[in-house]
């Protein structure tokens, strides 16, 4: 039985004065209207209208069972409208995913830009280097980094591409030399950039050749690229860095960029969501927001290194 339905047909029959009329107006036929009553009655095991040839009384008991029926139907369509209201309007809480380096740099600049389009949005951001179980957190969106996506049966879009590149402080380069080819960084001190998606003691570069991997030693492992930057800069040894972490420091001149032929494998920009079919207004325009603005940001930053060639 559908007591929904069936409260609605009790209330449009009490409105209605008739359940002949009341049939009309709902498009039913009279039969079904009265079965719904009956149904209904049977169910509560009272009854709720008293009838005759010529009219209808509401019982002491229907009377109080109207009000409860207003009232829980006022409630239904209030939280239906709210609910298809935010498949048109951006409102509510969005919770975000993002790994930490990338998150400070591209995603927090543009949460502002996008909560002035929609104020009614209020955004939770998580920074974590990790890939989230996004159902059993209850993340609505991950950005994560990858050389490619498992299949996961979420749905993803991709907002850019990003690598990383080998870079040091000049005082270790002046003291130690600068290698001039992969195999070179074997006599070196290696820092390692611990990554989920990205293997330990190995490093994958891609240049002039080709691919070429290179086994490396190191004594110095950190999971966050501006923990990173600072131990290139101290001096502690040569280091990978997304390009995002490392582009103001070598325009400044306080890192120099190492075997400059060279890049670590590319890697793509995810944004994750469990589903395309009925997506919730907040969670479409924000991955829409991240592919413009982000998108456009990674581009720029790959446009300063190739113009000043480093």
């Amino acid at each position: 039985m559908d007591t929904l339905q069936n409260m609605r047909i009790f209330m449009r029959v009490v409105d209605a004065g008739s359940f002949t009329l009341a049939a009309q107006q709902m498009e039913l036929t009279t039969a079904h209207v009265s079965r719904a009553l009956a149904d209904l009655e049977r169910h509560l095991r009272t009854r709720l209208l008293n009838r005759t040839t010529r009219r209808l009384a509401m019982t002491e008991a229907g009377e109080r069972y109207l009000l409860r029926c207003q009232q829980i139907i006022s409630y239904v369509e209030e939280a239906e409208a709210e609910a298809g209201d935010a498949y048109v309007r951006p409102s509510g809480r969005l919770r975000i995913h993002s790994m930490t380096s990338f998150g400070q740099r591209y995603v927090i600049p543009v949460i502002s830009s996008y909560q002035k389009r929609y104020p009614d949005v209020a955004i939770e951001l998580t920074l974590a280097q990790r890939v989230p179980d996004l159902l059993e957190e209850g993340f609505d969106v991950s950005l994560v980094l990858a050389r490619e996506l498992l299949d996961s049966g979420l749905i993803f879009r991709q907002i850019g591409s990003i690598y990383s590149i080998l870079c040091a402080s000049p005082f270790y380069l002046e003291k130690h030399g600068s290698p001039e080819r992969p195999v070179d960084l074997l006599a070196h001190s290696c820092l390692q950039l611990v990554s989920p998606v990205s293997p330990l003691n190995e490093w994958t570069l891609e240049g002039p050749g080709g691919k070429e991997v290179v086994a490396i030693k190191s004594n110095f492992h950190v999971n966050v690229a501006e923990a990173m930057l600072l131990g290139i800069k101290e001096g502690m040894g040569i280091g990978v860095l997304p390009i995002y972490s490392a582009v103001d420091a070598l325009r400044a001149g306080t890192i120099v960029r190492v075997l400059p032929p060279y890049r670590m494998q590319n890697m793509g920009v995810f944004a994750l969501y469990p589903s395309r079919q009925y997506l919730d207004a907040k969670i479409s325009t924000w991955v829409d927001w991240m592919h413009e603005s982000v998108g456009k940001a990674l581009l720029e930053d790959h446009q300063v290194l190739e113009r000043f060639g480093i």
